[in-house]
């Protein structure tokens, strides 16, 4: 009998056989020009795929070109193409969050709608589900084509957060993955209005893999994202999972109280061995402006910590919605 049990095969997990309903949700800001060829693109890529059905959800996120026009004009003629166009620019993580909550797949992809992110990996990701994974996550590998700056920049955001925050990153992982319908509900549950996507996808959990893509040149148009921007992105990014700025000036103001105190001693020691002594003007003035800096540059760290309070005691809304289209009535 243990003969038997030794030589039985390996436990093999079962794929998928369910024909999942798609949804692909695709952020837009000042696409114009390249939306027919990701939508001829987008439909080659599905026909092949092992699904009931499929619905492509467009999110202009208050373009100021002819972005919305040409994706009501495809909405016109394809019945699985829906739309929502916000009041104005709320930002690509609303326009992703307002995507995530209007999709109704077993299995959602996000992707930008640049052509930077092929649609022909499609289908290695639904391979991947099948297999069981909940997330699948498409890795930049190389940033070659990037400024010097900002691939050191890149790298360096990418090692701080590991080590200051709570979740880990993915070096090179962006916006294009795949959901199960149990991730896309989780992150929906979530109710924080500072969102940084990388690590909200991150700290949900599930069983997540990985592949690897090099980027294509965007199909018209120019990035939105400045390096200034893109600064600002890290910082609510490192201040939406970490606490450790807040306690570094906690040390910081121990360690000084510390210093101090010894200096303050070896003041006394010299005193009263070599008697009074007249301090120098250059260094009162050293230690204060250090001080002085020490303590501005907590009340700015702090002060964005209760930035990012006061922003979700408010309790606006993430986005507003100026106009829908190919959606239900109870959808509205």
């Amino acid at each position: 009998m243990s003969s038997s049990l030794s030589n039985a095969a390996p436990t093999v997990t079962p794929l998928r056989n369910s024909r999942p309903l798609l949804s692909v949700v695709i952020p837009l800001y000042n696409e114009s020009g390249s939306l027919d060829a990701l939508h001829t693109r987008l439909q080659a890529v599905i026909a092949q795929l092992p699904v009931s059905g499929h619905e492509i959800v467009f999110v202009d996120d208050g373009s100021r070109d002819t972005t919305y026009a040409e994706a009501s004009a495809l909405c016109a003629v394809d019945p699985a193409l829906r739309a929502i166009r916000f009041a104005r620019n709320f930002g690509k993580e609303a326009a992703m969050a307002a995507g995530l909550r209007a999709a109704r797949g077993d299995i959602v992809v996000l992707m930008d709608g640049d052509l930077q992110h092929p649609p022909e990996l499609i289908p290695e990701m639904v391979a991947r589900w099948q297999q069981g994974a909940k997330m699948v996550t498409a890795v930049r590998r190389s940033r070659d084509t990037d400024p010097w700056l900002r691939r050191q920049l890149s790298r360096g955001f990418y090692g701080l957060f590991k080590r200051v925050s709570e979740v880990a990153l993915a070096e090179g992982g962006g916006d294009f993955r795949l959901f199960d319908r149990a991730v896309v509900d989780a992150i929906n549950s979530l109710p924080e209005r500072t969102r940084f996507m990388k690590g909200i996808t991150s700290w949900v959990g599930f069983r997540q893999e990985e592949i690897d893509f090099e980027p294509a040149e965007r199909a018209a148009g120019a990035s939105a994202w400045s390096l200034l921007r893109l600064l600002r992105y890290a910082i609510d990014g490192l201040s939406a999972f970490s606490t450790l700025p807040l306690r570094v000036w906690s040390l910081m103001g121990i360690m000084i109280s510390a210093i101090s105190v010894l200096y303050g001693g070896f003041l006394v020691v010299r005193t009263a061995i070599f008697g009074i002594d007249v301090p120098g003007y250059a260094s009162i003035i050293v230690s204060v402006l250090f001080l002085s800096g020490i303590q501005l540059i907590s009340l700015g760290v702090l002060g964005e910590y209760v930035g990012r309070i006061f922003t979700e005691v408010k309790g606006r809304p993430l986005y507003l919605v100026a106009e829908r289209l190919g959606f239900d009535e109870d959808k509205k």
